[in-house]
């Protein structure tokens, strides 16, 4: 029920009650006054009658005159108790066979006044007896209750009807009370709801103080509650957007196992897409090592540093159990810095290897000239040699600056508008000696749209120049190079192609990683560095470009690179 129905509902049984004792207590109040008031008026008749009936020689003339004006009963009793006169001719002269029949007759004859309240018979009516003594004995009138009972039944049906009337007078103004107490409780109630749906309320003005005191204290609450929800609302997406943003994965979970958190890392490294749903934390791994760290932390343990190799990758696992049961785990992705371990460890090796093979020439040469002391032809030949692995020495340092300066950043192309035909003519100039000693041709094939691009003119030169020095080493006598310049995909693409032995299908992916040989002994022999297709990729990359490489076995090898319009 609500407060309204209870309120009223409480009110109409307070009313109810108060009424019912009201009414039964005025009527019983009533009825007494009214007895005590016949008993007055029998009394004073009864005087009247002993007054009469002592001046009369005849009392039961008396007592029947009487008896038919007043239509009450009479008696006259003698000292003894017998009855003298009575308006009833048949118990005249009868004696009090029971002292309790007569009690107000008996009160009467011991002194005083008698009063008792009886029915002659089980059909006859309430009747009030009152005697008062007498000189010779007692009198005693009778009256009917009838008459008070009468006055005493229309006086509570009187009080009933008021009594109704109040009720339903009460049961209106509650209910309207009711209403007007209930409604702003009814009003703030749905204030609350709506706080606490998030949607905005509104607060009711009751104009009582007690309610509205109330209203006022819930008002405040409200803009409390909406300031740390504010600042809970920020905190919670700050620390959202840190979790987001950072490169370690995180995934949080509760004590059951269900996965609440989990960043965009910590999905990219297990290979989940960002809507895709997650599995309960302990189907989330598939590597039985990792399931024991889940299942450890889990039962409150922690887990420190832990790497995993998981589908490729290396991962370092951090995991704490959370105080409310659950746990974080942190992985950290150690597969790119194993690549640069294992990258520098081959870095060191190729390095130190290229520079062995010159270092040793020139020691063994070096030596032999200090020891041996040749003749001038044989000293000169040794000296040539010394000066050729040292020239390759110097290159080999040249080419690993300009490969650092390139990847650092601190390298930056200054293009310019660049004739390319003009540029590869000029780098095959350089080196046309050499091939004319190996009969090798050079074809330069440029469509017109293609005639110029926007690049940095030395960068440009040293890219042909790589290109067309490997074609060199690797095509045979009496081969050709060809450089062809076309437009592509909105930009130019330059290439530069031979007939020589061509390169096996599994070393093409790799040809550009630096010190990668396909055939090694035959570069080193042509004093190649391993640098040079490594250097073409990162200066064209610099310019927004691409390269690519083509090549079957004795067939020939294409080598592209492709550069943006400006």
């Amino acid at each position: 029920m609500k407060f309204a129905g209870r309120l009223v509902a409480g009110t109409v049984v307070v009313l109810f009650f108060t009424v019912a004792v009201l009414v039964w207590t005025a009527g019983r109040s009533l009825q007494r006054n009214l007895e005590d008031e016949l008993e007055r008026s029998l009394q004073l008749e009864a005087r009247l009658v002993d007054a009469a009936i002592t001046a009369s020689a005849k009392p039961t003339d008396v007592i029947h005159g009487l008896e038919r004006r007043s239509s009450h009963r009479i008696m006259l009793f003698n000292r003894t108790g017998e009855i003298v006169a009575s308006g009833d001719t048949a118990r005249a002269g009868n004696p009090l066979v029971d002292e309790g029949a007569f009690p107000e007759v008996q009160a009467a004859l011991s002194g005083g006044a008698g009063r008792d309240v009886r029915q002659a018979d089980a059909i006859s009516p309430l009747e009030m007896h009152v005697a008062v003594p007498t000189v010779d004995g007692a009198v005693r009138v009778s009256a009917s209750m009838a008459q008070v009972d009468d006055i005493v039944r229309k006086a509570r049906r009187a009080m009933l009807g008021a009594a109704l009337i109040a009720l339903l007078v009460g049961s209106g103004l509650a209910f309207v009370a009711g209403r007007s107490i209930a409604q702003p409780l009814s009003d703030l109630a749905a204030a609350a709801r709506a706080i606490a749906s998030g949607s905005l309320p509104r607060f009711p003005r009751s104009g009582i103080p007690d309610i509205d005191t109330l209203v006022q204290a819930v008002r405040q609450m409200h803009r409390q509650l909406d300031e740390r929800f504010g600042q809970l609302k920020n905190e919670q997406s700050a620390s959202a957007a840190l979790v987001e943003s950072m490169l370690e994965g995180v995934i949080a979970a509760d004590g059951r196992g269900r996965i609440t958190t989990a960043n965009a890392a910590a999905r990219r490294l297990l290979g989940y897409e960002p809507d895709h749903p997650l599995p309960d934390v302990r189907q989330l791994f598939r590597s039985k090592s990792a399931r024991e760290i889940v299942t450890t932390v889990l039962e409150g343990e922690a887990v420190q540093d832990r790497q995993l190799d998981l589908d490729g990758s290396t991962l370092l696992v951090n995991a704490r159990p959370l105080e409310n049961e659950g746990a974080v785990l942190v992985l950290h992705d150690l597969t790119e810095l194993r690549r640069l371990e294992t990258v520098r460890r081959d870095f060191v090796a190729n390095v130190s290897h290229e520079l062995k093979t010159p270092l040793t020439s020139i020691s063994g040469y070096a030596e032999t000239l200090l020891t041996d002391a040749p003749d001038a032809a044989t000293g000169r030949e040794f000296l040539k040699i010394i000066l050729s692995n040292a020239h390759r020495m110097q290159r080999l340092v040249d080419d690993l600056l300009d490969l650092s300066r390139i990847e650092s950043g601190r390298w930056q192309p200054r293009e310019e508008t660049v004739d390319v035909a003009g540029a590869a003519r000029e780098v095959w100039a350089t080196l046309a000696e050499r091939a004319a000693t190996r009969g090798t041709r050079f074809e330069v094939r440029v469509d017109v749209p293609a005639s110029t691009i926007e690049a940095d003119p030395d960068a440009l030169r040293q890219v042909l120049t790589n290109l067309i020095d490997n074609s060199l080493r690797y095509v045979a006598a009496g081969g050709q190079v060809t450089f062809v310049a076309r437009t592509l995909d909105g930009g130019v693409e330059l290439s530069v192609a031979d007939n020589g032995a061509g390169i096996p299908s599994e070393h093409l992916p790799r040809i550009f990683e630096r010190f990668y040989r396909a055939d090694p002994s035959r570069s080193r022999e042509e004093g190649g560095t391993g640098l040079g297709l490594s250097i073409v990729k990162h200066l064209v990359e610099a310019h927004g470009g691409r390269v690519s490489a083509e090549s079957a076995l004795g067939v020939g090898t294409t080598i592209r690179c492709w550069f943006p319009r400006a």
